[in-house]
């Protein structure tokens, strides 16, 4: 075996010296000086995200700046391009807003003595992230889904001495085995198909097998798999529960982190393994999805009390309008897909943020608390306003071009199935007007007293705040983002 291939992974490798500097202070530092652990994880992981956009640091291979370049290592099994290091990237400034917000909450009293942990399991299941990303081989994959969900289980009952925290732990948990082991079967059955766990040769043999029985039900399987991690209906049920039970942390990096790797290594494997069968096998088991969880995401969230329930079905709504990148099928939805995952990380963690400040000022978290919350918080009802108008699609925020983009490479195909999809999630698009706006009616219209004191808010999510508002507003303003994304996506293809 040839140890130089580990050098290609450098994304991997850069995360793994971040960890391993986090646990190191967190296993060596005097006791008196456990305070700055959060610090020291944000400081380092901040600098392993800038250098991640440096030119020159994490090009493939020899070459520096080929977007084209395609790097594998370990006889296929790991895959390094252009689109799949900026993912990466991506995910990485989400994460690293979320580590800012959680400063505060990890030092609280009961979280004091554990904070530590909670940076070093985080670190460890974006690790597994990464693996699922570039995987392009089903063992490795699962290994990457198996390092991302055991983590998460422990960071969803961090907080546990609530009952809520430790409930949501359990059903995150019984949903994670069940999720595997109907992955596994469908895994099982495409090996039965294939004779190989290797996208590529997968791809090959399934063509010949496009109107095999068993080969539905392998990638029924598959997707449903999948769809537990991305919360599609109707294998949602776990999400607002967990949620609602995590620590507000916990919760935003499940939902914006979580959700867009599991999207990025949904698209992988639909893509690489089952593209030469996607117009027979899945294309409209797919649709059915999209439009169930668009539809049944918008009619549930109007009906919900608790602001993180009510994110929580935001979010699987967000995620069938994620799909429509991947049922696109083409370069603009690859890169509709990334700016769409990117928005929302800004978008979402803005909304979380100012959940979270309430939260850990007053520990109150239900809509109707946030009445009258402009006349006594302005800043926070103002930064909750931008989050609720870009998650809605309201021009000129970066919600809008998000949709739209990804709007637009779905349409490509051209085929009348794709514009009566399209034409659906626009119509859920407008009724998802109508809860956003609840929020900012309750925020800036209801006349009753507010219940939330005035108060400020600790640097650190100040920070993380105006980090999310100015993501929102500039992607809004400027194009070329999109511009640079889809042009390296082309080249990539």
């Amino acid at each position: 075996m040839d140890y130089s291939q580990f050098l290609i992974m450098k994304q991997e490798i850069g995360l793994l010296a971040v960890f391993l500097i986090v646990f190191l202070a967190d296993t060596f530092l005097p006791r008196r000086e456990q305070g700055s652990i959060g610090v020291i994880s944000c400081i380092f992981f901040a600098a392993f995200t800038v250098l991640g956009f440096v030119p020159g640091v994490t090009e493939l291979g020899c070459v520096p700046g080929v977007a084209g370049e395609r790097v594998v290592a370990f006889s296929g099994m790991y895959e390094a391009t252009w689109p799949v290091i900026n993912i990466k990237n991506i995910l990485n400034v989400g994460v690293l807003i979320v580590m800012i917000q959680a400063l505060r909450w990890a030092d609280q009293d009961m979280v004091r003595i554990r904070r530590g942990e909670f940076y070093e399991l985080l670190l460890v299941t974006l690790l597994g992230m990464y693996f699922m990303i570039s995987a392009r081989h089903f063992l490795m994959f699962v290994i990457g889904l198996e390092t991302a969900s055991l983590p998460l289980a422990a960071m969803v009952a961090f907080d546990k001495h609530r009952y809520e925290s430790r409930e949501a732990a359990v059903k995150y948990i019984l949903t994670a085995v069940f999720s595997s082991a109907i992955f596994m079967m469908g895994i099982s059955y495409v090996y039965a198909l294939s004779g190989s766990l290797y996208f590529s040769d997968i791809a090959i043999a399934v063509w010949s097998e496009s109107h095999s029985a068993l080969l539905v039900c392998a990638l029924a399987f598959v997707i449903a798999g999948i769809g537990f991690k991305l919360s599609l209906v109707p294998f949602h049920l776990w999400t607002a529960d967990v949620y609602q039970g995590a620590p507000t942390p916990v919760t935003s990096y499940l939902s914006v982190i979580s959700k867009g790797a599991a999207a990025f290594a949904f698209l992988a494997v639909l893509w690489q393994a089952f593209g030469t069968v996607y117009p027979q096998a899945w294309e409209w088991m797919l649709y059915a999805l999209i439009i169930l969880t668009i539809t049944v995401g918008n009619l549930f969230a109007m009906r919900q009390k608790n602001m993180k329930r009510f994110l929580a079905f935001s979010s699987i709504s967000q995620a069938g309008y994620i799909m429509l990148g991947i049922i696109a099928f083409n370069p603009m939805g690859l890169a509709a897909l990334m700016f769409y995952v990117l928005v929302y990380i800004f978008s979402n963690l803005a909304a979380f943020g100012v959940i979270g400040a309430i939260e850990n000022a007053s520990g109150k978290v239900w809509m109707d608390d946030y009445k009258g919350l402009y006349r006594t918080n302005p800043r926070l009802a103002f930064t909750m306003m931008l989050a609720m108008f870009s998650l809605a699609g309201i021009p000129p925020f970066a919600g809008f071009f998000s949709k739209f983009f990804i709007f637009t490479g779905a349409i490509a195909q051209g085929t009348v199935a794709i514009y009566v999809l399209v034409l659906i999630a626009l119509i859920n698009t407008i009724i998802s007007l109508y809860y956003y706006l609840l929020v900012v009616k309750a925020m800036f219209i209801s006349q009753d007293d507010c219940v939330i004191a005035p108060f400020r808010s600790a640097c650190s999510e100040r920070f993380a705040l105006w980090v999310c508002v100015a993501g929102i507003v500039f992607l809004g303003i400027v194009s070329f983002v999109y511009n640079t994304l889809l042009e390296g996506t082309i080249m990539s293809f």
